[in-house]
């Protein structure tokens, strides 16, 4: 194919068709002005492509830029019977994501169905997909085609697609893009030449100058400029804009033609999908004659392919088509459209049809807003969240009555925040309320609008706005819900009268959560956190049980604490139990906020528990979820432990980047626990490193009244830190505050790991045989070993005063039990420091920290995970499905993971420990 100054472009695309070959995926995006020749380059890697690629095109279109899945459907068309060779989760999802069946969505799944099938494709032969006119996809097949091209590395497939904006924000931000620019000078005569043979010399020097370089204006303006006096369009020394001048160009050749001819030409504008039969249909209602439709055709404007379908030249032709159009006839297609309709599609397809005459009229029509209404609900039923949010915008304008617009527009924002356009659903409500009352509109929209703030905003507001729609909704079920959430919210924003007050209202809400009394009462011990209401009224500490793991794996997570108030109440156990049943359940769910919600509180358990392998994966996979459907405090949370690990394992570059991307989104909104735990994380990560006056600095921002840090909560849990900095930089007044907090805390929730940091502190503080008692106590505190990270720094500090008590062979074996956990773990700031201890007592450590270290294989986080997963036994298919990842990509993963373990085979990996150091057992 020989495209004019395209040789850069055919290059690079070629290059890339090579590399599919090779098994490397990419994706890129084409953008640049209309007419610039983007078309034409996925022409050209069609043809480069046709021997050797299977090859799957869509485009989009205005019409079905409101089609859930629309594009989706066009592109899988010539391999729909492969869907049902798919898990049957992923078929499932995919077959109701096109409308085949009405399984219930979930957009993951439906992505990772595509990666999956993409990938099998590929196995087969390279797989090439072209996406013409990208700006116009439907957003449901948008995102799932973006989800898919993030993650092609390691497939034989290319993706290409083509814009007209620069995709620096949307769904196609994180791929690579190519602007499309003009030719130049030479190859611009050369197109003219070609395209004009019998053009003179003004014609070709004004055309070259005028269309500034645009291939589509360079064959465009010779028609209409040939024929004309070049000096009625003086270009005074300026470059003309291509757009009026292609409009002017087109606009001479449909003006040319008969009033019938130009009705055809907006028939098939105003249908837009090019369906010939339609059109050709609804011409017939309108009255039009085979002639029409044959000089419609021989004006070159209109193009038939394959027999069935009929289209412009170009998507410019069609918009000047249409916008030229006058008002009244655009109507007056529109409505024999919609009365011709029929097909798959049809039901879906008449309300825009019906709308846009509506549009076209100038006026409201209910009908028309019904019928969008009706249709929103059948895309949102298939997933297509975005597709139901923008009709029900559009029934909403239609809509003559104001309290249905605003009911309308309410539906919308939870469509569209279900979708994860979180400015687009606040919009919908402020105008929601705008044409109705507030109370209304919280009713319409079961209290959205708190629950947007509380994921994305500002927590004091979100509780503000909970309080306010739990008593508007008419759902008893959603009303409870929300009221949780309040609590939560309080919590989070580190307001414990605001939680209080909430917690109140909650228990007095129907309680239909509750199958006894005995988890009422445990729920409200456990919000009861900085106050003396923490016990029931007999002034017994309750204690949770299997029991409560059942009740709590089978109720709602807005019911359970958050985990940093588990861990400090001491629960971690039955919590982390009754999350993991949950998580398991979640997994075969579309309930994807849940699971993200579910994986990021698991994590401060597990790190808690001393599982800090589990810990790291489980947080990166709820970090990733978090990502992807934009919950800013969840990903905060997945950050914050994943710079508790950081601190712990001596890394402060990651905790410093972890700890300033979680101020940057959480102090704004008020999230004092996620800004309390990145300052923890920074004080401990500093206290490791030697440095305790910068540690302490940090850390008693967390018993600071007004500070953006402050929070009851995470004050106790870094209580003990603090005491240590303080005691270091030979601030006892300070140590001394901190440890009362402790004993308080120790008192009222008669926790083991408070007890155990009680007497630790007192230690600290203390001297001689008081020193020595203190620390034995806090070692024989019933359930303190349960967590070993706390309990090997009890046995380092407590070594360290041996040392100093020049009493070397106790504080050896002390040193020993300290380093054997440190070691386990990787905690290298401790290790090393226990090694130092260990050397000046003449005993000689098992190796530096970093021999250690190099000692265990180094696998990258996506390494452990999918590691993990196989050594559970799942398949390619299912690890890529919990992974986000396709089994291909797996497969390349697992086949570095075998030679860095020294293992040869799937078996193999039943035998690696993977929270002791990855080290084969058996």
């Amino acid at each position: 194919m020989d495209l004019y100054g395209r040789r850069q472009e055919q290059a690079a695309l070629d290059r890339l068709l090579d590399d599919a070959r090779q098994g490397q995926g990419a994706a890129w995006v084409l953008w640049g002005d209309p007419g610039i020749g983007k078309t034409a380059l996925l022409g050209y890697t069609a043809k480069a492509a046709a021997e050797d690629f299977t090859v799957l095109t869509c485009r989009g279109t205005r019409l079905e830029s409101g089609l859930a899945f629309a594009a989706l459907h066009e592109l899988l068309l010539p391999v729909m019977e492969r869907i049902s060779t798919l898990p049957e989760p992923q078929a499932n999802a995919l077959n109701g994501a096109l409308g085949i069946s009405g399984d219930a969505p979930n957009r993951f799944l439906i992505g990772v169905a595509v990666l999956t099938l993409v990938g099998e494709l590929a196995e087969i032969r390279p797989l090439l997909i072209m996406a013409d006119d990208a700006q116009w996809l439907d957003e449901p097949s948008a995102q799932c085609l973006a989800f898919v091209a993030r993650r092609l590395r390691n497939e034989s497939v290319v993706v290409l697609l083509t814009g007209r904006d620069d995709p620096a924000d949307g769904p196609w931000e994180e791929l690579p893009a190519r602007e499309i620019r003009g030719l130049d000078g030479e190859d611009a005569r050369l197109l003219v030449g070609t395209a004009a043979p019998d053009a003179d010399e003004a014609v070709i020097r004004y055309v070259v100058r005028a269309a500034a370089g645009n291939p589509l204006a360079l064959q465009e303006l010779p028609v209409s400029m040939a024929a004309g006096d070049i000096s009625t369009h003086p270009l005074d020394g300026e470059q003309i804009a291509v757009g009026p001048r292609l409009r002017r160009a087109f606009g001479i050749q449909i003006a040319d033609l008969s009033p019938p001819a130009r009705t055809a030409l907006l028939l098939t504008a105003a249908e837009d999908r090019g369906d010939r039969n339609t059109v050709r249909q609804a011409g017939g209602m309108l009255g039009l004659d085979s002639a029409a439709w044959d000089e419609a055709l021989r004006s070159g404007l209109l193009t038939v392919r394959a027999g069935e379908w009929i289209g412009f030249r170009h998507p410019l032709i069609r918009a000047v088509v249409y916008e030229e159009a006058l008002l009244a006839d655009r109507q007056v297609v529109h409505r024999a459209l919609a009365s011709v309709l029929t097909g798959e599609m049809a039901d879906e397809l008449r309300p825009w049809h019906l709308a846009a005459a509506a549009e076209a009229a100038g006026g409201s029509d209910e009908e028309a807003a019904r019928l969008l209404e009706q249709s929103a609900h059948l895309s949102w039923a298939r997933g297509g969240c975005a597709s139901a949010a923008r009709a029900l915008r559009r029934a909403a304008m239609l809509s003559p009555s104001a309290e249905d617009g605003a009911r309308r527009l309410a539906h919308g924002a939870g469509a569209a925040w279900e979708a994860g356009q979180v400015d687009v659903a606040r919009g919908m409500l402020e105008r929601a309320e705008g044409m109705s009352s507030e109370s209304a509109v919280a009713g319409f929209s079961d209290g959205l609008r708190g629950m947007i703030e509380f994921a994305h905003g500002d927590l004091e507001s979100a509780y503000r706005y909970l309080i306010r729609d739990r008593d508007l909704v008419a759902d008893p079920g959603q009303a409870f819900k929300l009221g949780s959430m309040a609590v939560r919210a309080a919590w989070s924003a580190g307001q414990s009268g605001l939680q209080s007050a909430a917690m109140e209202h909650l228990l007095q809400l129907p309680q239909a959560e509750f199958p006894n009394a005995d988890p009422l009462a445990l729920l409200r011990q456990w919000w009861a956190w900085d106050c003396d209401c923490g016990a029931d009224a007999h002034g017994r500490v309750l204690v949770p049980t299997g029991e409560t793991a059942d009740w709590l794996s089978s109720s709602s997570w807005r019911l359970m604490p958050p985990a940093p108030l588990g861990v400090a109440w001491g629960v971690e156990g039955v919590l982390d139990e009754a999350l993991h049943r949950k998580i398991d359940k979640l997994r075969h769910t579309d309930q994807v906020i849940a699971l993200a919600l579910a994986l990021a509180q698991t994590v401060t358990l597990e790190i808690a528990q001393g599982r800090w392998a589990s810990a790291t994966v489980n947080a990166i996979e709820g970090l990733q979820l978090a990502e992807e459907v934009g919950a800013d405090h969840l990903a905060s949370q997945c950050r914050n432990c994943l710079g508790w690990l950081a601190a712990v394992r001596g890394d402060e570059q990651a905790v410093a980047e972890y700890a300033a991307r979680t101020f940057e989104q959480s102090v704004p909104r008020g999230a004092r626990a996620l800004s309390a735990a990145a300052e923890w994380n920074l004080g401990m990560s500093a206290l490791f490193a030697g440095r305790a006056e910068q540690a302490l600095d940090r850390l008693v921002r967390l018993t600071e009244k007004g500070h953006h840090s402050a929070h009851p909560t995470f004050a106790v849990l870094t209580a003990l830190d603090s005491v240590e900095a303080a005691v270091q930089a030979g601030q006892l007044t300070t140590a001394e505050h901190q440890a009362r907090l402790l004993r308080r805390c120790a008192e009222r929730t008669k926790a083991d790991w408070v007890i155990s940091a009680m007497h630790v502190a007192h230690a600290l503080l203390a001297s001689g045989a008081e020193a020595e008692r203190q620390f034995r106590l806090a070692l024989e505190v019933p359930g303190a070993a349960s967590r070993p990270f706390n309990y090997a720094r009890t046995r380092l500090l407590y070594g360290e005063w041996l040392r100093r008590a020049r009493r070397r062979a106790d504080a050896r074996i002390q040193l020993a039990e300290a380093a054997e956990t440190f070691r386990r773990l990787d905690a290298a700031p401790l290790l090393a420091r226990v090694q130092a201890e260990q050397e000046l007592t003449g005993q000689q450590p098992r190796g530096t920290a970093t021999e250690v270290r190099d000692t265990v294989p180094i696998l990258t986080p996506q390494e452990l995970r999918v590691a993990r997963l196989a050594a559970e036994g799942l398949t390619n298919r299912e690890i890529g499905a919990r992974l986000l990842i396709s089994p291909r990509t797996v497969g390349h993963h697992l086949a570095n993971v075998f030679p860095k373990l020294g293992i040869v085979s799937r078996a193999d990996l039943a035998r690696v420990d993977f929270e002791d150091g990855l080290r084969l057992i058996g």
